[in-house]
């Protein structure tokens, strides 16, 4: 598994052992930030169940400012500390700035400290998502009041379909059913 764009294309991230993370591939990746385009490119981020930090690591290596990785499992957290060091090293640029690591429940941390995502990547364990999903997307609403154009990133099963009130779905991509999809969210304003 690599940075797959960006300055830091090639550098490969470290992923726990075991089934605590399950990494976004490449290619799912790939074309999440193909859809993003201008977006990214000094944009902020939040990335909730981080796992290896892919999703904010993949923003950061093409352009985003900075951001807040949030991470419950220690063994992930670790990795995404290794990833995030790797990447920095290869932008030339120091880890603590502009980049946090929570290690937190992605339901219960505090979220909306200096400054408010522009991008939200979410991709939680697909067996909690039919549990989590409401409430992330209430403390979202909260969370990005002030910044109504701010997308959600959400990587889910093809079979899931969300819809939670007061967010439109903007964009679908993936195979379907079975399959890895992400859908992108805003603000009904």
């Amino acid at each position: 598994m690599r940075i797959s764009g960006g300055v830091a294309r090639g550098i490969p991230l470290v992923v726990p052992k075991g089934d605590a993370v399950r990494p976004a591939t490449d290619g799912m990746r790939q074309a999440v930030f193909s859809s993003l385009g201008a977006r990214v490119p000094g944009a902020h981020f939040l990335d909730l169940f981080a796992g290896s930090g892919s999703y904010g690591l993949e923003a950061l290596s093409r352009g985003a400012a900075g951001g807040v990785f949030v991470e419950k499992n220690a063994k992930a957290a670790a990795c995404v500390r290794q990833n995030i060091a790797a990447v920095c090293k290869c932008l030339g640029r120091d880890p603590s700035e502009h980049l946090a690591l929570l290690e937190a429940d992605a339901l219960t941390v505090p979220l909306g400290g200096e400054s408010t995502p522009d991008l939200v990547f979410i991709d939680p364990p697909y067996e909690i998502i039919p549990e989590v999903a409401s409430k992330l997307f209430a403390r979202l609403t909260e969370v990005l009041a002030a910044k109504p154009e701010a997308l959600v990133v959400f990587e889910a099963p093809g079979e899931i379909e969300l819809a939670p009130p007061g967010w439109t779905l903007r964009k679908r991509l993936g195979k379907g059913r079975g399959q890895p999809t992400v859908m992108f969210f805003r603000r009904d304003v």
